[in-house]
């Protein structure tokens, strides 16, 4: 009896030992086969991708993707399924308010309406007469210069940089200035100099650029009088030009004598015929947008010349940008149709 019933308990524990391995076994073929599955979906999903990528090449006479197109592809497909997580995380990371502040400003500069124009009035230490001449022919002032912004989408500041010996009273004038008038781009890192009037319109571009969206920013000289609603209208009937540069045209000598006012110490580059391209006169011009981005990007290997009128023309040699040769921006005399006259 007690033999018969050891021998049922042996057979018993070896089935139940057995169900637990065929399940196990079950089991573990279960997974394998999901994760070889999964392999074949993603296998086969390059496959047709590829296909099609051999398919588009082979049809535009191109011979068939080599190892390292392949590889390109495979690597261009798992940058963009990294970015889609990146995105969602910060879809997450915005629900829960930690969005940085760059995206926070950009947000903010993108909710706001559009502007014409940025217009930035090249000065210098001592032209104060000529600022308050400005102030009180066509540049508004106080309540008036946000009515302008608002109503007609024009932005006026006047331009200056720093002395040489920062702090000094030449500074702490323009600061006074500044904090009454309320008119002011003070580009701190600029060294106020003739010599270093290019360089200063560049980073004039460079700040507008990154401060204001508009569809156009101009430079104007401190003695240079401007009808701006006039000005405005020159330039909201170049909207339909996505990279334009406006201004009155011209080409001249290039000096190579050191004593002269004009000289430019680079005029080796100009060729044996010692004259500048066509660019627009330093007195009023305008570029678009897509033109003013451009000199931010690049503003570190932009070359600048003697005369800022000519280095601004040398940036959009060789670029696919419209030259406007606007006779009403040609401030020699107020003439019929002029919106600018020199002092």
């Amino acid at each position: 009896m007690n033999g018969r019933g050891s021998s049922n308990r042996l057979s018993s524990t070896s089935g139940f030992r057995s169900r637990i391995s065929f399940l196990m076994l079950s089991m573990f073929s279960t997974m394998a086969a999901l994760y070889v599955a999964g392999r074949l979906w993603l296998d086969s999903e390059n496959r047709v991708y590829l296909i099609q990528e051999l398919d588009r090449r082979t049809g535009q006479g191109h011979s068939a993707i080599s190892v390292d197109d392949t590889l390109k592809i495979i690597t261009c497909r798992e940058q963009q399924k990294r970015l889609a997580a990146l995105q969602t995380e910060l879809g997450k990371a915005s629900q829960e308010g930690f969005v940085s502040k760059n995206l926070l400003d950009n947000s903010e500069r993108d909710s706001k309406k559009k502007l014409l124009a940025v217009v930035g009035v090249s000065t210098n230490f001592g032209n104060k007469k000529n600022r308050d001449a400005i102030r009180k022919a066509w540049m508004p002032t106080g309540a008036a210069l946000k009515k302008l912004e608002e109503e007609k989408g024009i932005v006026i500041r006047f331009v200056i940089g720093r002395s040489s010996s920062h702090r000094d009273s030449s500074d702490r004038a323009i600061d006074d200035e500044s904090r009454h008038s309320n008119d002011f781009i003070i580009l701190n890192d600029h060294v106020e100099s003739p010599q270093e009037q290019a360089k200063k319109t560049k980073l004039f571009f460079v700040h507008a650029a990154e401060h204001w969206d508009a569809e156009f920013y101009a430079k104007v000289n401190d003695n240079i009088y401007v009808n701006i609603d006039a000005v405005g209208a020159v330039l909201a009937s170049h909207l339909d030009k996505p990279r334009v540069y406006i201004g009155c045209m011209k080409s001249g000598e290039v000096f190579s004598q050191p004593e002269n006012k004009w000289y430019e110490p680079e005029w080796w580059k100009f060729g044996d015929g010692k004259s500048y391209f066509r660019h627009a006169s330093g007195e009023i011009f305008a570029i678009s947008k897509t033109l003013a981005q451009f000199i931010s990007i690049n503003k570190s290997i932009l070359r600048t010349y003697a005369h800022d009128d000519v280095s601004a023309g040398s940036w959009f040699i060789g670029l696919d940008v419209k030259h406007v040769d606007e006779g009403k921006f040609c401030c020699a005399s107020w003439s019929s149709g002029s919106v600018c006259a020199a002092a």
